[in-house]
Protein backbone atom coordinates (compact mmCIF):
# COMPACT_ATOMS: atom_id res chain seq x y z
CA UNK A 1 0.00 0.00 0.00
CA UNK A 2 1.44 3.52 -0.60
CA UNK A 3 2.15 5.61 2.37
CA UNK A 4 -0.79 7.89 3.50
CA UNK A 5 -0.57 11.31 3.74
CA UNK A 6 -2.31 13.72 6.32
CA UNK A 7 -1.50 16.36 8.72
CA UNK A 8 -2.43 14.29 12.18
CA UNK A 9 -0.46 12.74 14.46
CA UNK A 10 -1.84 9.55 14.95
CA UNK A 11 -1.21 6.46 17.50
CA UNK A 12 -2.64 3.47 17.37
CA UNK A 13 -4.56 1.85 20.54
CA UNK A 14 -4.92 -1.62 19.60
CA UNK A 15 -2.82 -3.97 17.68
CA UNK A 16 -1.34 -7.65 17.92
CA UNK A 17 2.25 -8.74 17.89
CA UNK A 18 3.38 -12.22 16.72
CA UNK A 19 6.30 -13.43 19.00
CA UNK A 20 7.23 -16.05 16.93
CA UNK A 21 7.83 -14.62 13.01
CA UNK A 22 6.49 -17.96 11.70
CA UNK A 23 3.22 -17.82 13.33
CA UNK A 24 0.58 -16.47 11.17
CA UNK A 25 -1.83 -13.57 11.87
CA UNK A 26 -5.58 -14.60 10.37
CA UNK A 27 -3.97 -16.06 7.35
CA UNK A 28 -1.13 -14.58 6.63
CA UNK A 29 2.37 -14.32 8.13
CA UNK A 30 3.56 -10.81 9.57
CA UNK A 31 6.33 -9.88 11.63
CA UNK A 32 7.34 -7.14 13.89
CA UNK A 33 9.15 -5.44 11.21
CA UNK A 34 6.40 -5.78 9.00
CA UNK A 35 4.37 -4.44 11.41
CA UNK A 36 6.00 -1.60 12.09
CA UNK A 37 6.92 -1.03 8.45
CA UNK A 38 2.92 -1.21 7.77
CA UNK A 39 2.68 1.50 10.77
CA UNK A 40 4.86 4.03 8.80
CA UNK A 41 3.11 3.50 5.91
CA UNK A 42 -0.15 4.50 7.70
CA UNK A 43 1.42 7.61 9.53
CA UNK A 44 1.07 5.68 12.82
CA UNK A 45 3.64 6.99 14.86
CA UNK A 46 2.99 4.87 18.25
CA UNK A 47 0.58 2.07 18.92
CA UNK A 48 -0.12 -0.23 21.59
CA UNK A 49 0.93 -4.29 20.69
CA UNK A 50 -0.69 -6.78 22.72
CA UNK A 51 0.51 -10.73 22.11
CA UNK A 52 -1.58 -13.05 20.18
CA UNK A 53 -4.15 -15.65 21.80
CA UNK A 54 -3.28 -18.36 23.01
CA UNK A 55 -5.92 -19.68 26.22
CA UNK A 56 -3.50 -22.82 26.34
CA UNK A 57 -0.74 -20.20 27.71
CA UNK A 58 -0.38 -18.12 30.98
CA UNK A 59 0.82 -14.92 29.12
CA UNK A 60 4.10 -14.80 31.01
CA UNK A 61 6.45 -16.04 27.94
CA UNK A 62 4.33 -13.72 25.53
CA UNK A 63 3.87 -11.01 27.34
CA UNK A 64 7.89 -10.51 28.25
CA UNK A 65 8.81 -11.65 24.65
CA UNK A 66 5.82 -8.67 22.98
CA UNK A 67 7.82 -6.21 25.96
CA UNK A 68 11.60 -7.46 24.16
CA UNK A 69 10.24 -6.87 20.55
CA UNK A 70 8.96 -3.23 21.26
CA UNK A 71 12.40 -2.15 22.42
CA UNK A 72 13.38 0.45 19.88
CA UNK A 73 10.61 0.05 17.93
CA UNK A 74 7.59 2.36 18.38
CA UNK A 75 5.39 -0.11 20.41
CA UNK A 76 3.75 0.43 23.83
CA UNK A 77 3.33 -3.51 25.50
CA UNK A 78 0.62 -4.48 27.67
CA UNK A 79 0.10 -7.07 29.30
CA UNK A 80 -2.76 -10.51 28.29
CA UNK A 81 -4.08 -11.60 31.20
CA UNK A 82 -6.27 -14.35 31.69
CA UNK A 83 -8.48 -15.92 34.49
CA UNK A 84 -10.32 -18.85 36.01
CA UNK A 85 -14.03 -17.30 35.49
CA UNK A 86 -16.64 -18.01 32.83
CA UNK A 87 -18.20 -15.69 30.66
CA UNK A 88 -21.43 -17.55 30.37
CA UNK A 89 -23.92 -16.57 32.49
CA UNK A 90 -25.68 -19.79 33.11
CA UNK A 91 -26.99 -20.65 36.75
CA UNK A 92 -24.10 -24.01 36.23
CA UNK A 93 -20.94 -21.68 35.71
CA UNK A 94 -22.35 -18.67 38.31
CA UNK A 95 -21.71 -22.00 40.95
CA UNK A 96 -18.54 -22.68 39.33
CA UNK A 97 -17.04 -19.14 39.35
CA UNK A 98 -18.23 -19.08 42.86
CA UNK A 99 -15.95 -21.72 43.74
CA UNK A 100 -13.39 -21.56 41.02
CA UNK A 101 -9.60 -20.78 42.15
CA UNK A 102 -6.56 -19.25 40.07
CA UNK A 103 -4.47 -21.97 38.70
CA UNK A 104 -0.58 -21.99 37.41
CA UNK A 105 -2.50 -21.17 34.14
CA UNK A 106 -3.82 -17.83 35.03
CA UNK A 107 -3.01 -14.56 36.23
CA UNK A 108 -3.16 -13.80 40.19
CA UNK A 109 -2.42 -10.40 42.12
CA UNK A 110 1.49 -10.58 42.62
CA UNK A 111 1.25 -10.75 38.74
CA UNK A 112 -0.51 -7.44 37.56
CA UNK A 113 1.46 -6.03 40.69
CA UNK A 114 4.81 -7.38 38.70
CA UNK A 115 3.14 -5.77 35.58
CA UNK A 116 2.31 -2.60 36.91
CA UNK A 117 5.62 -2.01 38.17
CA UNK A 118 7.49 -3.48 35.28
CA UNK A 119 8.41 0.03 32.99
CA UNK A 120 8.30 -2.21 29.95
CA UNK A 121 4.05 -2.71 29.87
CA UNK A 122 1.60 0.33 30.14
CA UNK A 123 -1.08 -1.55 30.61
CA UNK A 124 -3.33 -4.87 29.98
CA UNK A 125 -5.57 -6.10 28.06
CA UNK A 126 -8.40 -8.75 29.04
CA UNK A 127 -10.60 -10.98 26.33
CA UNK A 128 -12.70 -13.03 29.04
CA UNK A 129 -14.36 -14.85 25.82
CA UNK A 130 -11.29 -16.09 24.72
CA UNK A 131 -9.23 -15.99 28.13
CA UNK A 132 -11.87 -16.39 30.96
CA UNK A 133 -12.48 -13.55 33.65
CA UNK A 134 -10.23 -12.55 36.35
CA UNK A 135 -10.97 -13.79 40.07
CA UNK A 136 -12.26 -10.65 42.45
CA UNK A 137 -8.95 -10.69 44.21
CA UNK A 138 -7.15 -10.07 40.77
CA UNK A 139 -9.77 -7.63 40.03
CA UNK A 140 -8.94 -5.61 42.99
CA UNK A 141 -5.19 -5.62 42.26
CA UNK A 142 -5.91 -4.22 38.82
CA UNK A 143 -7.95 -1.64 40.44
CA UNK A 144 -5.29 -0.40 42.81
CA UNK A 145 -2.70 -0.38 39.90
CA UNK A 146 -5.08 1.97 38.06
CA UNK A 147 -3.27 1.39 34.29
CA UNK A 148 -5.36 1.12 31.31
CA UNK A 149 -6.71 -2.02 30.23
CA UNK A 150 -7.64 -2.98 26.86
CA UNK A 151 -11.11 -5.11 26.34
CA UNK A 152 -11.97 -6.60 23.04
CA UNK A 153 -15.69 -6.47 23.07
CA UNK A 154 -18.15 -8.53 21.18
CA UNK A 155 -21.19 -11.30 20.37
CA UNK A 156 -19.49 -13.38 22.98
CA UNK A 157 -18.89 -10.99 26.16
CA UNK A 158 -21.15 -7.94 24.61
CA UNK A 159 -21.19 -4.32 26.21
CA UNK A 160 -24.01 -4.97 28.97
CA UNK A 161 -21.74 -8.14 30.12
CA UNK A 162 -18.65 -5.73 30.37
CA UNK A 163 -20.44 -3.12 32.03
CA UNK A 164 -21.39 -5.55 34.89
CA UNK A 165 -18.19 -7.02 35.49
CA UNK A 166 -15.88 -4.24 34.65
CA UNK A 167 -16.87 -1.07 34.21
CA UNK A 168 -17.33 -0.54 37.94
CA UNK A 169 -14.25 -0.46 38.55
CA UNK A 170 -12.12 2.63 38.17
CA UNK A 171 -9.18 1.86 36.05
CA UNK A 172 -9.57 3.26 32.33
CA UNK A 173 -11.36 0.31 30.38
CA UNK A 174 -10.88 0.80 26.78
CA UNK A 175 -13.88 -1.46 24.68
CA UNK A 176 -12.01 -2.71 21.43
CA UNK A 177 -14.16 -2.70 18.54
CA UNK A 178 -16.80 -0.11 20.18
CA UNK A 179 -17.85 -3.58 21.45
CA UNK A 180 -18.87 -4.92 18.69
CA UNK A 181 -17.28 -7.38 16.72
CA UNK A 182 -17.80 -8.72 14.31
CA UNK A 183 -19.66 -5.56 12.74
CA UNK A 184 -23.04 -5.78 15.29
CA UNK A 185 -24.10 -2.27 14.78
CA UNK A 186 -27.00 -2.94 18.00
CA UNK A 187 -23.80 -3.61 19.99
CA UNK A 188 -21.71 -0.44 18.89
CA UNK A 189 -24.31 1.31 19.51
CA UNK A 190 -25.20 -0.18 22.72
CA UNK A 191 -21.41 0.65 23.97
CA UNK A 192 -21.99 4.48 23.00
CA UNK A 193 -24.59 4.63 25.18
CA UNK A 194 -22.56 2.89 28.24
CA UNK A 195 -20.37 6.06 27.78
CA UNK A 196 -23.13 8.43 29.45
CA UNK A 197 -22.96 6.12 32.44
CA UNK A 198 -19.87 5.52 33.06
CA UNK A 199 -16.77 8.46 32.93
CA UNK A 200 -13.77 6.07 32.53
CA UNK A 201 -14.84 3.84 29.23
CA UNK A 202 -13.55 4.41 26.25
CA UNK A 203 -14.19 3.18 22.49
CA UNK A 204 -11.76 2.12 20.03
CA UNK A 205 -12.26 2.27 16.61
CA UNK A 206 -10.76 -1.18 15.28
CA UNK A 207 -12.14 -3.10 12.90
CA UNK A 208 -15.32 -0.90 13.45
CA UNK A 209 -16.70 -0.63 9.35
CA UNK A 210 -20.02 1.54 9.56
CA UNK A 211 -19.73 4.89 9.36
CA UNK A 212 -22.52 6.20 11.52
CA UNK A 213 -21.56 4.51 15.10
CA UNK A 214 -17.91 6.41 14.49
CA UNK A 215 -19.50 9.67 13.17
CA UNK A 216 -22.01 8.97 16.34
CA UNK A 217 -19.10 8.61 19.09
CA UNK A 218 -17.04 11.55 17.92
CA UNK A 219 -20.34 14.07 17.98
CA UNK A 220 -21.67 12.47 21.11
CA UNK A 221 -18.50 11.82 22.77
CA UNK A 222 -15.12 13.68 21.30
CA UNK A 223 -13.20 12.92 24.29
CA UNK A 224 -13.89 9.57 24.89
CA UNK A 225 -13.07 7.69 21.00
CA UNK A 226 -9.41 5.79 20.54
CA UNK A 227 -8.14 5.57 17.25
CA UNK A 228 -6.70 1.72 16.84
CA UNK A 229 -6.10 0.00 13.59
CA UNK A 230 -6.46 -3.99 14.40
CA UNK A 231 -3.50 -4.80 12.77
CA UNK A 232 -2.71 -7.33 11.34
CA UNK A 233 -6.27 -8.62 10.91
CA UNK A 234 -6.82 -4.95 9.26
CA UNK A 235 -4.39 -2.98 7.22
CA UNK A 236 -3.35 0.13 9.61
CA UNK A 237 -4.12 2.46 6.64
CA UNK A 238 -7.83 1.14 6.06
CA UNK A 239 -8.48 2.08 9.82
CA UNK A 240 -6.54 5.57 8.93
CA UNK A 241 -8.93 5.84 5.97
CA UNK A 242 -11.99 5.11 7.74
CA UNK A 243 -11.72 7.94 10.27
CA UNK A 244 -10.03 10.51 7.52
CA UNK A 245 -13.71 10.36 5.04
CA UNK A 246 -16.12 10.88 8.10
CA UNK A 247 -17.92 14.32 8.42
CA UNK A 248 -16.51 15.48 11.55
CA UNK A 249 -14.57 18.41 12.37
CA UNK A 250 -10.86 18.37 12.45
CA UNK A 251 -10.41 18.87 15.94
CA UNK A 252 -12.60 15.57 16.55
CA UNK A 253 -10.07 13.47 14.66
CA UNK A 254 -7.50 15.16 15.99
CA UNK A 255 -8.68 14.03 19.24
CA UNK A 256 -9.56 10.73 18.01
CA UNK A 257 -6.24 10.04 16.23
CA UNK A 258 -3.71 11.39 19.08
CA UNK A 259 -5.17 13.63 22.10
CA UNK A 260 -7.50 11.12 23.51
CA UNK A 261 -4.93 7.88 23.53
CA UNK A 262 -2.15 10.46 24.49
CA UNK A 263 -4.57 11.06 27.89
CA UNK A 264 -5.65 7.56 28.88
CA UNK A 265 -2.01 6.03 27.89
CA UNK A 266 0.98 8.37 28.96
CA UNK A 267 3.34 6.35 26.51
CA UNK A 268 1.44 7.57 23.41
CA UNK A 269 1.89 10.80 24.42
CA UNK A 270 4.37 12.81 22.14
CA UNK A 271 8.08 11.76 22.68
CA UNK A 272 11.53 12.37 20.06
CA UNK A 273 9.56 10.73 17.06
CA UNK A 274 8.55 11.97 13.46
CA UNK A 275 5.47 12.69 13.27
CA UNK A 276 4.19 12.77 9.62
CA UNK A 277 3.37 16.05 7.59
CA UNK A 278 0.52 15.77 4.67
Amino acid sequence: MLELEHGFRVVDVHARLSVDEDVAARGRMISPDRLEREMRQAGVVRAVVVPETNPESRYLQYNNAVARLSVERPFVAFARLSGPRSVSNSATNRLRDAVSRPDDSHTDPEEIEQYAYDDRFHGFVLDPARDGLLDEETLDELEAVDLPVLVPGGEAFPPDRIAKTLLERSFPTILGHFGGHPLQRELMDRSIDLLDEYDETYLDTSLVRYREPLERALLEHPDRVLFGSGAPASHPNVGVMELLTLDVSEDKLRRAFDRNPARVIEALAPQEENTPVG
